[in-house]
């Protein structure tokens, strides 16, 4: 299962790309998507799915367009509905342009598939009050949006944060993953599972 990284927006988020066959899956989109509608076009690929990680502006600048050019669902995690209408979730914070707003559908949770790609989402609250990582586990891959970082996670200050919730989800949901699953997060590079869970120094009380 290849997937493709596309450092978009304003605060180069990771957007993601990956795909089966013919049939792909977008991760996030942080900004104007013609690299990934570029990369869909030579792969000869079909949008099947923007699933969001959270509701957080950055992650959201492309997913109208994207939606636009290839008439794919959108699905973002219901616990966030509450921020769709701040400024951390439409845009405008701290001077940032606001968000072309867009039709999202609840996204699913627990076992389900996008584009035949078996997933687990897995609830990782605390960044954002509803925020989701999706799990791959036939590729060992997880997208964790904001909520786990190479070295270090996500910040708890905007409306709906909590530090402490956000480390009981890194604990429970992501730390209990295999120790060889790539984790990919909505910015900085790759890492895995079990070297964060060695040297992440901000989770340093859940190490094994």
């Amino acid at each position: 299962m290849p997937v493709a990284t596309f450092p978009l927006g304003p605060l180069q988020t990771n957007s993601y790309l990956l795909h089966a066959d013919n049939r792909a899956v977008a991760v996030d989109v942080g900004g104007q998507p013609t690299p990934m509608l570029d990369y869909l076009a030579e792969y000869r690929l079909s949008l099947t799915a923007i699933c969001l990680t959270h509701r957080h502006f950055d992650h959201l600048y492309g997913v109208a367009e994207l939606a636009a050019a290839t008439r794919a669902p959108v699905y973002a995690p219901a616990g966030d509905d509450s921020l769709a209408e701040t400024e951390s979730g439409r845009g405008g914070i701290w001077g940032f342009p606001q968000v072309t707003p867009f039709e999202s559908l609840p996204m699913p949770t627990g076992e389900t598939s996008f584009g035949g790609m078996g997933c687990r989402v897995l609830e990782t609250p605390g960044h954002t009050p509803g925020g989701v990582s999706l799990y791959f586990p036939a590729e060992s891959l997880v997208f964790t949006g904001d909520a786990l970082f190479y070295r270090s996670m996500g910040r708890t200050d905007f409306p709906g944060g909590d530090h402490a919730t956000l480390l009981r989800s890194i604990n429970d949901a992501l730390f209990a993953l295999p120790p060889e699953t790539v984790v990919y997060p909505g910015h900085g590079p790759a890492t895995t599972i079990g070297d964060e869970r060695k040297n992440n120094p901000f989770c340093g009380e859940f190490r094994a």
